[in-house]
């Protein structure tokens, strides 16, 4: 068997392979189908609101501005695993793990996240970060207004993407809430925060 038979038997398959037959433009009956669904789309009442003074209300799963969560103490939920850098397929997060201390406790368990980016010029809005995190601490929010006249302000660091502190939370660093550890916090036994908690 010769070199050049494989070669010929690669080359006639894909010429076979090639061979579509052409059965010419699709009948009248066919376009006019397509024709009247574009006709009908004129009519369909269109939803105008006198942006940005009214605002349209989001779906409730919009994929909107990311947010970094805290627990009911003001712990930071993100442990600094990077899983969603990894899954991101923008290569839009950079993450920057470190390990906590009894001192400086950010959030529970061993790491926190010390550097936290998310460049919203490289972000699809696809979810697959928050769908990697294992703590739910990055979750989507429904806030859609990102333009910015800057693109240096398009890349938006931990303190922008941490959620507020509400009623009854620290901020951290702070110790564990008093006879707790890091599974007690991942079960959602810890409600608020406790006065031993708070730094001097």
């Amino acid at each position: 068997m010769s070199e050049l038979e494989p070669k010929r038997a690669i080359d006639g398959a894909a010429e076979e392979s090639i061979n579509i037959p052409i059965d010419g433009p699709a009948p009248l009956l066919a376009q006019l189908k397509g024709f009247w669904v574009t006709f009908t789309a004129q009519f369909k009442k269109v939803t105008t609101v006198q942006y940005p003074e009214v605002k349209e209300a989001t779906a409730p799963r919009f994929h909107g501005r990311h947010q970094l969560n805290r627990h009911p103490d003001g712990l930071e939920k993100c442990i600094g695993c990077e899983l969603c850098a990894w899954a991101c397929p923008a290569d839009a997060i950079y993450v920057e793990g470190a390990d906590n201390s009894d001192e400086q406790r950010y959030s529970p368990g061993e790491r926190y996240g010390k550097v936290y980016q998310i460049n919203y010029l490289r972000c699809i809005f696809c979810g697959l970060c928050i769908e990697a995190c294992p703590t739910r601490a990055l979750t989507m929010t429904n806030e859609y207004e990102l333009a910015d006249d800057s693109r240096k302000k398009l890349i938006f660091e931990k303190e922008d993407l941490l959620a507020p502190l509400r009623s009854g939370m620290l901020p951290a660093p702070h110790p564990y809430y008093p006879g707790t550890d890091d599974q007690d916090y991942y079960h959602g036994r810890v409600t608020q925060a406790h006065p031993s908690q708070e730094q001097k």
